[in-house]
């Protein structure tokens, strides 16, 4: 369903039902308590936008009601402290926790799988670009996920940061966990250049251990990641 979504404002710049995701970017980037969220049809959209975000901003599929109401106050790393085991934030914990603002939110823009990529790393908070690399000639979106990630991490430590790094790739989550990526890419003269990147992130986190949380953007409950390129 590429290209259906729709996106309602309920508290931004000016609220309303909007078709494209840089649109409701617009309305919502460094606004301060912004409520949105995105539906399978304008219909749907229309009937949220009218109901007022109380009824579905927060709320899981099962209806129970989730902490994040966007205040940035810091609450959801607590949460998360809580629900963590083994370096890991269960499903369910982070479907009760708010967002951490403080943090830096990844996402690939691909054409084609396999095909051209680029990634970047935004701040969650204010969605300024933080770092942006590609077009990559060809590669996968979930190679693009990985590289990503370990892309933040390598940049919040030469910062000296420990902040939350979200990306919406379990894929690519699980491959960092492994410090390895299973894909059937072929290596050849057209991914030379993404297996290139690749190979050094492995070789950087065999080499470095990291404190920052790297955590599943839940969309379904937030709205669209704050680094999406639009290309639903």
């Amino acid at each position: 369903m590429a290209g259906s979504k729709h996106y309602v404002v309920w508290v931004g710049r000016k609220p309303g039902v909007y078709s494209a995701w840089a649109e409701c970017q617009k309305q919502t980037n460094g606004f301060e308590g912004a409520k949105f969220k995105s539906f399978e049809s304008k219909a749907a959209a229309d009937s949220a936008f009218r109901d007022g975000w109380e009824k579905h901003w927060g709320k899981s599929s099962g209806g129970s009601k989730a902490a994040g109401m966007g205040t940035g106050t810091g609450a959801g790393a607590s949460a998360s402290n809580r629900f963590r085991t083994a370096g890991r934030t269960s499903s369910a914990a982070q479907a009760a926790e708010e967002i951490d603002y403080d943090s830096i939110s990844v996402d690939v823009g691909t054409r084609g799988n396999p095909g051209p990529v680029e990634y970047k790393g935004v701040d969650t908070r204010t969605g300024e670009v933080l770092f942006s690399v590609g077009p990559i000639p060809m590669g996968t979106n979930n190679l693009g996920e990985f590289l990503a990630i370990v892309h933040a991490l390598r940049y919040t430590q030469e910062r000296g940061s420990k902040s939350t790094i979200y990306s919406d790739s379990m894929n690519a989550m699980k491959w960092l966990r492994e410090k390895k990526v299973a894909t059937t890419l072929a290596r050849n003269a057209s991914t030379a250049e993404i297996w290139r990147l690749v190979d050094e992130a492995e070789a950087w986190l065999r080499a470095n251990r990291y404190d920052n949380k790297v955590l599943k953007w839940q969309t379904k409950l937030w709205g669209e990641i704050k680094a999406d390129y639009g290309r639903k």
